[in-house]
């Protein structure tokens, strides 16, 4: 970090606090409109050769946390294949424009990870490029706000989380696995809602819990090939996925403790340090960044 984030702050105050002005988009969201603007670390980050050398494959890396990560791991010395959707096309220029200026290969993806198809061919994109993967970030999701009820979700909204959300990253992670050498981790996004899960997001806060079960039960399952599997829960973090699927953004992250929600450059650290040899023994496990909402 700069000497400017290195300096003590107020975590309170440290960020743009609700309330925000009103704002809506039509899924999946697009960081050019949001006010105030998402922060990823582009004036802030600065790394320190954590994993240089290391080939990474992030799926969601065009916008919000999978930008943060992008950049983060690339300033950090590694190269970055990261996936979009094709309406996403935009802010995936961006977030390549951002390795490509850390010196390191960034390789955009147009992929929907709900097709298995999809996610083999990518892990083969991924090897053609790299010749290996090592680190796996799943990180791509998706939620639509049902405030009216369990009725109110549709089987396609129920197929979508559950395909975007859990079967994505099963694919993904079966296929890369072969390509994971010794030293090499899967970090998972799950989120605060895997543990206290919004009424109005409850097919989405599923998706989370069974995150956590899976990076629990992976982990155990290849430990003994030498690869460290652990997963991220957020809690509140300002992306692009927020108006796109949330009613009222007004007041978005107020409920934290902090008061605030994250800025995506705040959980990017936390990737950087479970993907590095300094959590050498860390594996299994899940890394909070809620804001100060305790959880299990």
């Amino acid at each position: 970090m700069s000497d400017g984030q290195n300096a003590q702050q107020d975590p309170t105050t440290q960020h743009p606090r609700p309330d925000f002005p009103d704002q809506d988009q039509s899924h999946p969201g697009w960081t050019g409109p949001m006010d105030p603007p998402p922060d990823h670390g582009e004036e802030s980050y600065q790394g320190s050769g954590r994993l240089e050398g290391r080939k990474t494959v992030i799926t969601g890396g065009d916008s919000g946390i999978g930008r943060a990560v992008a950049l983060a791991f690339a300033r950090e010395g590694a190269d970055v294949l990261f996936t979009h959707l094709d309406e996403e096309a935009e802010d995936a220029r961006e977030t390549a424009r951002l390795v490509d200026d850390a010196g390191r290969k960034a390789v955009a993806v147009p992929c929907d990870i709900r097709e298995e198809a999809n996610c083999r061919a990518l892990v083969d994109r991924a090897v053609e490029e790299f010749g290996r993967i090592d680190i796996l970030v799943n990180n791509a999701a998706y939620q639509m706000s049902q405030p009216d009820g369990i009725e109110a979700i549709s089987t396609e909204q129920f197929d979508r989380v559950l395909r975007t959300n859990l079967y994505g990253m099963f694919w993904l992670t079966k296929f890369a696995l072969p390509h994971i050498p010794e030293g090499g981790s899967v970090i998972n996004s799950t989120s605060v809602q895997a543990y206290k899960p919004s009424p109005h997001l409850l097919d989405y806060a599923m998706t989370k819990g069974a995150i956590v079960t899976f990076t629990q039960g992976l982990a155990q399952m290849v430990a003994d090939r030498g690869i460290r599997v652990n997963a991220v829960a957020p809690g509140p973090v300002w992306t692009p996925l927020i108006p796109a699927t949330m009613p009222d953004t007004a007041e978005f992250g107020k409920q934290s403790p902090m008061g605030r929600p994250a800025q995506p450059a705040e959980l990017a650290p936390a990737y950087v340090y479970l993907a590095s040899q300094q959590a050498s023994f860390i594996t299994a496990e899940i890394l909070n960044a809620t804001g100060g909402t305790p959880l299990p």
